[in-house]
């Protein structure tokens, strides 16, 4: 079986669940909106019956407003209530289910009994028997029709209930207990088939996977002789053969890319140090050779010491392509920024009288100490120093700064250096750490990359940012000691 097939089977054990729950949540639902119906339905007879209930009160009413003598019309109106009356009754007697039909019955009979009194009280009145009028009135309808409704509506409306919303809950319950049930089996059947299924895939997909990754880590960490074997016959297991050839192809070229890259990088190295030495050597034999034919001249002495600070220049670039070379060893102590700024300050105050440049300095005390190599931390820093004095040779403003830190490295401690020189351009500001890389014809191009190599190798960063005639500020970032 493929790698989408079996996917496609477990992704279809997965929503086979889904879907018998959706499946019993739409009969669930269709059996409740049949419940609802029925209920709404017999909510429907007892509102059509408190019409009819409430007309049959209403002629009653009329008799005795007629005996009152109060209202000449109430016999008409008499008339007019008993069809409002036998409307009502038709409507309802049509709503009733068969065995309900006898209900219908019985309020019909109270109700001929009911317009027969009546008349008999009306006839009386008209004689002028208003006494014996009023005693039937009192006798018949109030005595015995009217309780006999009563009760009979209390019956109706006692079976109402019973039938619509009794019966209605007790639908509900009997459709909730089915939908218990068989979500209990839905749920029953969705483990069973996911464990089965899970079994499945981790026999044929995840066992695979998981050799597969584990070669792969091994592969990578540069192990390429390790073997890589395909067990299953799907996607990954060509996936497995592909890159068990493709170990063997970056087995077979890599004696080939690491002479390469030796190659390229001594390379690069040897222009580098050709074209930093080229230009020097030139002008130590220009002098030279003008204080052999003129050993006796006022500038013989002005020429040697011109060479002597060619050689000195040589010996500087020369330091710095060793320190870059070479890993340096790395020991490192709890130490004070404010201490160890200060200690590197004396090797920098000759070129600063020189130069006329202006220090700035400030260092609070009360900095946290840093766990850091003192050795490197402050060539690093010497080095940036450096620069920033060769970016002011006509004198300016040189500003050491130190803070704990901010916002964006809260548990650190930073420095920073900002000369007023001419900037960085903007096109040179992403490349200023590479090596041999200078903005500077006497410059080595390894400066601030040493200052970048020791500054992370303790665990910090270094940030830069410069403006064309603005000047460069030159950020240090060090993690604070952490309290034991």
């Amino acid at each position: 079986m493929t790698f989408q097939r079996k996917l496609l089977f477990g992704f279809s054990l997965m929503a086979l669940p889904a879907l018998l729950v959706g499946a019993e949540a739409i009969r669930s639902n269709a059996l409740e909106r049949r419940a609802l119906t029925a209920l709404g339905e017999s909510m429907a007879r007892t509102r059509t019956y408190a019409e009819l209930e409430t007309a049959m009160f209403d002629q009653n009413e009329l008799v005795w407003r007629y005996l009152s003598g109060l209202d000449e019309t109430a016999r008409k109106e008499f008339v007019l209530t008993g069809e409002v009356v036998n409307y009502w009754q038709d409507r309802w007697r049509a709503e009733l289910h068969p065995n309900e039909i006898a209900l219908a019955d019985g309020v019909a009979a109270i109700q001929r009994q009911i317009v027969a009194v009546s008349d008999s009280v009306f006839r009386l009145a008209d004689e002028g028997q208003r006494v014996e009028a009023y005693r039937l009135a009192q006798r018949e309808l109030k005595g015995r029709l009217q309780p006999a409704l009563t009760a009979t509506n209390r019956e109706i409306y006692r079976r109402a209930r019973e039938s619509s919303v009794k019966g209605a809950y007790s639908r509900l319950e009997d459709i909730l207990a089915a939908e218990g049930r068989t979500l209990v089996g839905i749920i029953a059947l969705a483990l069973a088939g996911g464990l089965v299924a899970s079994w499945l895939i981790s026999r044929s997909l995840a066992r695979p996977v998981a050799q597969l990754t584990r070669a792969m880590a091994i592969v990578g960490t540069g192990d390429l002789d390790h073997p890589v074997h395909a067990t299953s016959r799907d996607e990954i297991g060509e996936l497995a053969r592909a890159l068990g050839h493709m170990t063997a192809q970056l087995r077979e070229s890599r004696e080939q890319l690491v002479q390469a890259g030796k190659l390229a990088s001594i390379g690069e190295m040897s222009a580098a140090v050709a074209h930093g030495l080229r230009n020097p050597l030139a002008s130590l034999r220009a002098a030279a050779q003008l204080v052999r034919r003129h050993p006796g001249s006022p500038s013989a002495t002005e020429h040697l010491d011109a060479i002597v600070e060619e050689v000195d220049r040589l010996d500087r670039r020369i330091s710095h392509l060793l320190s870059f070379s070479r890993p340096a060893p790395f020991h490192p102590v709890n130490e004070s920024l404010p201490r160890l700024i200060e200690e590197l300050l004396p090797a920098v105050a000759q070129p600063m009288l020189e130069r006329g440049v202006e220090l700035e300095k400030t260092v609070p005390a009360s900095l946290p100490q840093v766990r850091v190599d003192p050795m490197q931390v402050e060539q690093a820093i010497l080095e940036i120093v450096s620069n920033a004095l060769d970016a002011m040779p006509s004198g300016g403003r040189l500003r050491i700064n130190a803070f704990a830190g901010d916002g964006a490295a809260p548990g650190s401690v930073v420095v920073e250096v900002s000369d007023t020189g001419g900037g960085i351009p903007e096109h040179a500001l992403a490349s200023v750490c590479e090596p041999f890389f200078t903005t500077r014809q006497e410059g080595t191009g390894l400066g601030l990359a040493i200052a970048k190599r020791y500054i992370e190798q303790n665990g910090g960063r270094l940030e830069i940012a410069s403006r064309p005639g603005e000047g460069t500020t030159v950020r240090v970032r060090l993690p604070a000691e952490q309290p034991a």
